[in-house]
């Protein structure tokens, strides 16, 4: 059971720049869906302001980027930064996608959670946020 204080754990994917591939964010919203979260998918070419407004105004939980543009270190960065000044620092971010090993430990370092490569199971990306969630937010 992913609900937590009664409500639903609150995820938001999003595909950020101009990436067009949005097969493996919609099939991951659906598995996010399918293990109880609430999932809001914010569609094509997000800006990373439009991704933290929109994780803001929704009071995510967390904040899932797939991206498969090459601009993962650039798009992440700035997530982070917008959210860092919007003190929302109890929001996971995580995400996946084609992300080399070397860049994945640099975005960890910046405090980016877990990613996935294509081909993660669906039920340890949802059992990673939803142990997160419980772990960090408070209700």
């Amino acid at each position: 059971m992913s609900e937590i204080a009664n409500r639903p754990v609150r995820v938001l994917v999003a595909k950020v720049g101009l990436d067009g591939h949005d097969r493996g964010a919609k099939v991951i919203a659906t598995a996010l869906r399918d293990a109880g979260m609430e999932v809001i998918y914010t569609g094509l070419r997000q800006t990373p302001e439009m991704v933290v407004n929109t994780a803001l105004q929704e009071d995510v939980d967390a904040i899932g980027i797939s991206i498969l543009s090459g601009a993962h270190l650039t798009v992440f960065q700035k997530v982070m930064q917008l959210m860092k000044t919007k003190e929302m620092d109890d929001v996971l971010v995580t995400g996946g996608g084609i992300i080399p090993e070397d860049d994945m430990n640099e975005l960890n370092k910046m405090g980016v959670g877990k990613l996935f490569a294509p081909g993660a199971n669906t039920k340890d990306i949802a059992d990673y946020i939803k142990d997160w969630v419980k772990e960090h937010r408070s209700f």
